[in-house]
């Protein structure tokens, strides 16, 4: 008689087992703090100022395996609500842009994600079971039933190598966080400045407005006394008026530098607040050298091009185990009811790579190795040349700030009491005072503005060059 034989196949995870088998080979994490406004040292920086090495065709080496860092950055404690302050100082505003703004929210949660693909590389495959039957109404009999038991065995360190390759995407991860972190707060401070200045400019152009005001009314008196003539109150009169408009713009741009920055906090219905800040004293002096040597050290951007460099080598060392099959091991243990015995048959499933072996994902790893290599590089230059074009603009508004603060605005003020002296006693003309007036405090609003891209500047250099802390993570 034929021997029927009937298996069904169901693979089932083993929970319990599984989950032993993944705390066996999970290796523990160690805790990590991010830190709040600080940005690591890169490895390789001695680039900046020694030879660069060549790009040359990848071949396998062992790569660096560090361990991530798993936790998400620490929640800083909500600041005290500013209503209830009689002025924000920056670091308010910055704890403030640090617990509300929500792109400091996703790359948290990239982080978060990254780790647990990390956890994920590194668990072993869940073994299988499944139930077995053959030979059944054999003789009249059930025949053979059974379970069988399967389990896969990974080779060649791959989980290791796939665990090296996670480990540095969380890295990646942190360094995106630190870049998006710098980009808020440097916002935030470059806000701050702005707010600042934008309030110095309304106290100045009100004054400007109050003398305005003030000349046209003593105009027309004169005009009444007939001490002046009809052109001298229409002068008067165009100064106050254009006063008056300067004042209602620097209320204008006031508000939008204040709505701005508002967003930036991530509480865009923020009520504005007064500011506790200078924009005078402590101007910092950078040095070209000096700079660009601390851009290259301390970037965030270059330290992700370098991790990136790290990550293509495990991802390259992993391509080449894959190489190396993984193979599997069944068990089949059945109950035979013609013989009343018990069976057990065990098998090896091994594929043999004659054809596909990796070598078309190895020539991919070995290319993008070198696209990271060449990105460490390509990175390096862009910082520089970035710099140039901040340095260039810092140095010019330095100069101007100085210019105006040493020589322009002493002379406008002197020149100012001057003809008011001379006007009381009948030496000079109202369009002359006026004239005086209007230069001064032109002077005083050019100053600002050179103040406003000073700062703007330093803000950029001292920040690494980021901006855009509404930009998505990562752009």
């Amino acid at each position: 008689m034929r021997r029927r034989t009937l298996a069904v196949w169901l693979l089932v995870p083993l929970v319990g087992m599984a989950g032993r088998v993944a705390v066996a080979q999970r290796a523990p994490i160690p805790p990590a703090v991010f830190p709040a406004q600080r940005v690591m040292p890169l490895p390789g920086a001695h680039w900046a100022t020694g030879p660069r090495p060549e790009v040359v065709p990848v071949a396998y080496q062992q790569p660096e395996i560090i361990p991530p860092a798993p936790a998400l950055p620490p929640q800083p404690a909500i600041p005290p609500d500013p209503l209830t302050l009689d002025a924000l100082t920056l670091d308010e505003l910055q704890a403030i842009a640090l617990q509300s703004n929500p792109t400091l929210v996703q790359a948290g949660l990239a982080v978060r994600a990254a780790r647990g693909a990390y956890l994920q590389a590194g668990l072993y495959p869940n073994p299988g079971i499944g139930y077995a039957g053959g030979d059944m109404g054999l003789e009249g009999t059930s025949g053979q039933q059974g379970a069988v038991v399967s389990q896969e065995f990974v080779t060649a360190g791959k989980r290791r190598l796939g665990r090296a390759v996670a480990g540095h995407d969380v890295q990646l991860a942190r360094w995106d966080w630190e870049v998006q972190q710098l980009r808020v707060l440097n916002d935030v401070r470059a806000g701050f400045y702005e707010v600042l200045l934008a309030q110095r400019t309304i106290d100045i152009s009100r004054q400007l407005a109050e003398i305005g005001q003030s000349g046209l009314e003593a105009t027309e008196k004169l005009l009444a006394a007939e001490e002046v003539s009809r052109a001298d109150v229409l002068q008067a009169g165009i100064e106050a008026e254009a006063a008056n408009l300067n004042l209602h713009e620097s209320q204008d741009r006031h508000r939008a530098a204040w709505r701005r920055l508002a967003g930036l906090l991530g509480r865009p219905q923020m009520e504005a607040a007064p500011l506790d800040g200078d924009v005078d004293s402590q101007l910092p002096e950078l040095q070209w050298d000096a700079t660009l040597s601390q851009l290259w050290a301390q970037s965030p951007e270059l330290a992700k091009a370098h991790a990136g460099v790290k990550r293509a080598e495990c991802e390259l060392a992993l391509q080449y185990a894959q190489r190396i099959p993984n193979f599997e091991v069944e068990v089949w243990a059945k109950h035979d009811a013609t013989v009343e015995d018990t069976l057990v048959d065990v098998g090896v499933g091994l594929p043999l790579p004659l054809f596909d072996r990796n070598q078309g994902n190895i020539i991919k790893a070995q290319a993008e190795l070198n696209v990271a290599r060449n990105e460490v590089r390509r990175v390096e230059l862009d910082l520089r040349d970035r710099l140039i074009g901040v340095f260039e603009q810092y140095m010019i508004a330095r100069r101007r700030v100085e210019a105006y603060r040493n020589s322009i605005l002493p002379k406008a003020r002197a020149s100012v009491d001057m003809v008011r002296t001379g006007y009381r006693e009948g030496e000079f003309g109202y369009l002359a005072l006026l004239t005086v007036q209007r230069t001064f405090f032109n002077a005083n609003l050019e100053y600002l503005e050179s103040l406003g891209r000073l700062w703007a500047g330093v803000v950029e250099i001292d920040g690494m060059l980021l901006s855009g802390g509404l930009q998505g993570v990562g752009e």
